[in-house]
């Protein structure tokens, strides 16, 4: 069979609180949200021998331990396939920035490979295996901006303005587990409504934790904050901010220091997996 081309979409958290933690370890959150169309290309074929191959632009995680690896792996166990694959993945969301790429790989994995070995699950079953491999995957493979609680994967979906964002990401790698378990995180922020939100009363409880561990990320929030409400995504490294017109954000863009990676995307509501399904 001839690779088709899958897309796996950023995506941004509006805000973060961890509003307590379970006796597992998990943190519990409120967040919401929005898919981004910079995206991940992944070119999938099946093949009939039952193995997994993965061939990637990026060197920074195993293969056994790549999160696309992983989620074919654990498709392929659960539903019995005798079928394999050869996934090859094109990275453009940028490691470890907070966007999470690693996640929606995995999601555009199950999700496609669900349709190419015919395998039948339902969106929920996907959702399911998802989870297993990380909080942020049912978001992605449900495909919609949500407001999300519980661990992540208790979505609820939502409109949002479908601005222009200009992202930067100051080369530094921020790993999502040294976060959660510093001890200077906040775990008992109240709990807010969709009300607070959308009122502005939110805030991402990494972003202290985040601007102490990496230097880098404070000195580019600083900079966004001049001349634009910056905020982190997520426990990454990644800030952006929001704009109504794209030329705003090229405008910011065009100053942005060159030891700085910056991008411009479009928010949506509507994640472009599901619009590559249509």
């Amino acid at each position: 069979m001839s690779a088709q081309y899958w897309p796996a979409p950023a995506k941004i958290n509006h805000f973060l609180h961890i509003i307590g933690r379970r006796d597992d370890g998990y943190h519990l959150l409120q967040t919401v949200f929005q898919f981004l169309d910079l995206a991940d290309e992944l070119r999938i074929s099946v093949t009939g021998d039952g193995r997994i191959r993965c061939e990637r632009n990026y060197a920074q995680v195993p293969e056994q331990t790549d999160l696309v690896f992983r989620a074919a792996k654990a498709l392929q166990k659960i539903s019995g396939h005798s079928r394999g694959a050869e996934i090859h993945v094109n990275k453009k969301i940028p490691i470890g920035g907070g966007l999470g790429g690693g996640s929606s790989d995995a999601a555009t994995t199950l999700t496609a490979l669900n349709h190419l070995w015919g395998t039948g699950l339902s969106t929920g079953q996907l959702a399911g295996i998802g989870l297993t491999l990380g909080a942020d995957v049912p978001v992605f493979i449900h495909g919609f901006a949500a407001w999300a609680e519980g661990v992540g994967e208790r979505l609820e979906p939502v409109e949002l303005p479908e601005n222009w964002y200009l992202l930067i990401y100051p080369n530094r790698h921020v790993a999502t587990a040294e976060v959660f378990n510093a001890p200077g995180l906040t775990r008992n922020t109240p709990a807010i409504t969709m009300r607070d939100f959308l009122e502005g009363n939110c805030r991402n409880d990494c972003e202290p934790v985040v601007r102490k561990a990496c230097p880098e990320v404070s000195a580019a929030l600083d900079w966004l904050n001049e001349r634009a409400e910056a905020k982190l995504s997520g426990a990454g490294a990644s800030i952006f901010s929001a704009f109504e017109e794209k030329d705003e954000a090229r405008g910011i863009l065009a100053e942005l220091p060159k030891k700085w990676r910056g991008f411009i995307a479009r928010g949506c509501n509507r994640s472009p997996l599901l619009a590559s399904q249509a």
